[in-house]
């Protein structure tokens, strides 16, 4: 199978929702789960082979190892979320945050807090799952909006996710370069650090353009037990789905105690694991699509289109970084994207003399910048499923992608942090 009709699926996905959204004037309106079936459905059918066999192929992509701990989380979270709304939790929480920062500086101090927990606990969408809840509390109680306070949760979660040393991407980036995590993150600190700084100045200046006068409620010491056990758990490296656990089981345990009954708690249960339904349909889709495209040689054609003319360093850099959001733009994965075109974005810095440190940190942020913007990535689909909002209505406010995309190409052009090879 050519390459360009390999990829076709995804341009098959983009086509139907793009065109859909601006024949209906709304680009909240389409499903993207309807999107991603019709894409699925032509995947296959162009798929050769027996129809049991392709069949197979998807199968074995939506069934895959990441998807389904991905959808584990999903519905933890959605259960998690949805009884500690029930107990009161999220509005003790709310307050409490409401309280402490001052109306002007909330957007830039949860952004802040976003980044400094994402940093401690290495993941996206864990740091997602604990504050977007929190998030949208706030929104409702200011005049922010749902998917402005979405995008600043989203950024400074990718923001650890780019640099943490236990964050799964830092890993693949680093084992596939043969680099150290410290040199990997000193060199990386030069690129998400100045984008980190120029978001918060922003921040700041949105929140002194904003009359933000929330009505504080009360705060009820026991019910911030959840949300601060999750914080405090997920900071200390402990696994998300044990931390999910935990907060479900201080969420049932404070719910009984305070007048929940038995079929209250397992309503709420209920109801924000169905509240995940769409989420996890898109992903199961997503992930049964993109294997067809690789095993139909998709991601070979990518990397074989990309490496053909390279010139000089620039060059060899510019095109590693198209690797990696290329093959994140068809995994929907930043960790599987890295470990993909890894080995031969290995092969281009040694024939290019460029750092390994240089190039893991290329491979992580640009695959981080493609993640923290396709509307069918697990974090955005997350962060638009805990705040009641469409996906694509939290794109537009996404400012830490964006400055980091355009300090990572100034890094390029520029030569810095100046890192070569000895």
């Amino acid at each position: 199978m050519s390459g360009w009709l390999a990829l076709s699926p995804l341009f098959v996905f983009l086509g139907v929702f793009l065109v859909s959204s601006i024949l209906t004037d709304d680009f909240y309106s389409v499903p993207v789960s309807s999107a991603f079936l019709l894409a699925s459905i032509y995947a296959v059918m162009i798929t050769k082979g027996p129809i049991k066999e392709k069949i197979d192929v998807f199968s074995r992509g939506a069934g895959d190892h990441n998807v389904l701990l991905m959808i584990w989380i999903f519905i933890l979270a959605g259960a998690f979320a949805s009884t500690a709304k029930a107990i009161g939790s999220i509005d003790a929480t709310v307050n409490l945050a409401l309280r402490i920062l001052p109306g002007k500086l909330l957007l830039a101090g949860l952004f802040l807090a976003a980044c400094l927990i994402s940093m401690s606990i290495g993941t996206s969408v864990g740091t997602i799952v604990a504050l977007m809840p929190i998030a949208a509390g706030i929104a409702e109680q200011s005049s922010i909006s749902v998917p402005m306070i979405a995008a600043v949760v989203v950024g400074g979660a990718f923001f650890g996710d780019n640099l943490a040393f236990i964050s799964d991407t830092t890993i693949a980036a680093t084992s596939t370069q043969g680099c150290n995590m410290s040199d990997k993150f000193k060199t990386n600190i030069w690129i998400a650090g100045p984008a980190a700084v120029i978001v918060a100045a922003v921040y700041i200046f949105i929140g002194m353009g904003k009359d933000v006068t929330p009505v504080v409620g009360e705060i009820s010491i026991i019910k911030l037990i959840p949300y601060i056990s999750v914080i405090v758990l997920a900071v200390c490296g402990m696994n998300v789905l044990k931390v999910l656990v935990i907060g479900l089981a201080m969420c049932a345990a404070i719910g009984l105690c305070d007048g929940l009954t038995w079929s209250g708690l397992l309503s709420s249960i209920g109801s924000g694991i169905a509240g995940m339904g769409d989420l996890i349909i898109v992903t199961m889709l997503a992930g049964g699509m993109l294997e067809i495209i690789r095993v139909n040689g998709g991601l070979d054609f990518i990397v074989n289109r990309l490496t053909r003319k390279i010139k000089g360093r620039r060059g060899a850099e510019f095109s590693i970084a198209a690797l990696a959001g290329l093959s994140n733009l068809c995994t929907a994965n930043n960790t599987i994207a890295i470990l993909t075109v890894g080995k031969i974005a290995k092969e281009i810095s040694d024939r290019y003399g460029l750092s390994p440190q240089k190039t893991a940190s290329i491979l992580d942020t640009f695959s981080c910048i493609v993640q923290g913007v396709i509307p069918y990535g697990a974090q955005l689909l997350m962060a638009s499923s805990l705040a009641g909002i469409s996906a694509t209505q939290i794109i537009p406010w996404l400012i830490y992608p964006m400055a980091l995309a355009i300090v990572s190409v100034l890094s390029i052009v520029f030569n810095f942090p100046s890192r070569r090879k000895a």
